[in-house]
């Protein structure tokens, strides 16, 4: 994958074999770094936090328009999935614009989405604004906040990235807290026009992602282009030159006045076409370069998906894929069938005092730091850390509808909710398949298969309960898709494991 001039993290200096080495970034894990966590920190709270809130806004669409639970979930669905499902294209941005001005403009957009939601006249009119331009804007800047910390973090990106998505359990807390005020003081179309106003911190977030400096060539301190004509080079230099010629001449000759005043004649015509000249040239490199960074990073992009360098042909990146296929609605599910589980088995009260899906929120906060800090340790693998969390989470969700007190169901979202912080892990795990250079495109593709996961996953789950007039299937048949999804990833560590035993068993023969 092509890396942008804004996102360059290494800087390479020649060695006596004029090889290129590697020469780590000043900034990298350190300085700078903690501020692009602060920043996909908020944006994890302005985007996933407002995400998970929208059953306050959801109350008041059916309210508003009439319309049936299904077709007015589809909104929420909507804005959830497109987030997710637009990160592969939103790796093309970043290949050619950058993290930053990415992220900057997917703030714009998002916020636009909402503002215009609330003229909405219709629930087909939010399929447009909200789910798709806020879900889009919500995508755009959500994929850079998690692709910039990678780039900054090398010996503790667990724990950076850990730290960075527990934005998303507290801004579960403070939107729906905020939601439902604004709703309560002002209703819901003016909630939804305060909110787009709020969501434009997405673009001070965006304004964060600092670009990694460039590498400074040796034989040019200065950093200056050897190719562009110096600044320099103005009518002062002219009017320097003149001058000179003109003290030259002063000793050979009467005409100097005349000479002189010819120069001053001619100072302001020449200025202008200087001017003009140097203007045409800085517009001409600057179209230049854009457009051999739109070749270079659609190339890139498009190679990276379609071409000989495609990632499809990682087999296990491939098993990583079909695996976030059934992850991602094992975790979407409990947030939205809880409430009605609770009603089934008549635990209002107690969950009112303290709800189940807050106890997933907050557990599922201390979830992502502590595995974070454990998948860091030297003692640890990422890998093996990220596998035994999802052992848990496909126990809890087998384990959740046979639980029918309120104390039981507790404990199995405190499980729920920290083994879901393997989430954390995700671009982690990502890195170490296919490698920094290619991690936006990446990851973008596994954030496309968890909203494929997220859009068609609660559905499918009240599909279900319309035949049975059950949840407990619901929960059964996502347990044995998620298990599926785990066998991908155990399918190329199996079959290493068998090559290894082959080979040391010909060893042996061979002895």
């Amino acid at each position: 994958m092509y890396t942008s001039h804004e996102d360059i993290g290494y800087d390479f200096e020649d060695d006596t074999k004029e090889k290129k080495t590697l020469k780590p970034h000043p900034d990298i894990d350190g300085g700078w770094a903690w501020m692009m966590v602060l920043s996909s920190f908020f944006v994890h709270i302005l985007i996933m936090g407002s995400q998970m809130a929208l059953g306050v806004l959801n109350v008041e669409w059916l309210e508003e328009f009439h319309q049936s639970r299904g077709l007015t979930a589809w909104v929420s669905s909507l804005s959830m999935g497109i987030t997710l499902i637009v990160g592969p294209f939103i790796g093309l941005f970043i290949n050619t614009c950058g993290c930053r001005r990415t992220a900057i403009v997917g703030g714009l957009v998002n916020s636009l989405g909402w503002v215009l939601s609330a003229y909405a006249a219709n629930v087909h009119y939010l399929f447009i604004t909200f789910g798709v331009a806020a879900g889009l804007g919500s995508g755009m800047a959500y994929l850079p906040a998690v692709v910039m910390v990678g780039k900054y973090f090398q010996k503790r990106r667990a724990l950076a990235q850990g730290l960075s998505t527990t934005g998303t359990g507290f801004g579960t807390f403070l939107m729906t807290v905020l939601l439902k005020y604004l709703c309560a003081e002002y209703g819901w179309r003016n909630a939804m026009f305060i909110q787009g106003a709020v969501s434009l911190n997405l673009c001070v977030c965006g304004a964060l992602m600092r670009p990694l400096s460039l590498p400074k060539d040796r034989n040019n301190p200065g950093g200056k282009d050897p190719g562009v004509l110096p600044a320099a080079l103005s009518v002062e230099s002219v009017k320097s030159n003149g001058q000179l010629g003109a003290t030259e001449e002063k000793g050979g000759g009467l005409g100097n006045e005349e000479t002189l005043c010819d120069l001053q004649a001619q100072e302001c015509p020449d200025e202008a076409r200087h001017r003009k000249n140097m203007c045409a040239l800085r517009v001409l490199k600057a179209a230049s370069q854009l457009t051999v960074r739109v070749r270079r990073g659609f190339s890139d992009w498009y190679s990276g998906y379609f071409g000989t360098a495609s990632l499809f042909t990682n087999r296990m990146f491939v098993a990583f894929i079909f695996w976030a296929l059934f992850a991602y609605s094992s975790f979407v599910m409990p947030f939205i069938h809880l409430p009605e589980i609770v009603n089934l088995y008549n635990l209002s009260e107690q969950n009112d005092v303290f709800p189940l899906t807050s106890i997933i929120a907050i557990v599922h906060i201390f979830g992502k730091v502590i595995l974070g800090i454990v998948a860091d340790l030297p003692c640890s693998s990422v890998w093996n850390v990220f596998l035994m969390a999802n052992f848990t989470l496909v126990i809890s969700i087998f384990i959740l509808p046979l639980m029918h007190t309120y104390a039981g169901l507790a404990v199995i979202c405190a499980l729920i909710g920290f083994s879901s912080g393997y989430f954390s892990l995700m671009p982690v795990v990502t890195e170490d398949l296919v490698g920094i250079e290619h991690l936006a495109n990446a990851y973008g593709i596994i954030i496309c298969a968890n909203g494929i996961s997220a859009l068609l996953g609660p559905p499918f789950a009240g599909w279900i309960y319309d035949m049975t007039q059950k949840y407990d299937f619901s929960f059964y048949i996502c347990g044995l898709l998620y298990m599926v999804g785990i066998l991908f990833l155990l399918i190329q560590p199996c079959i290493r494991i068998i090559e290894q035993y082959r080979r040391k068993y010909m060893d042996g023969a061979r002895v």
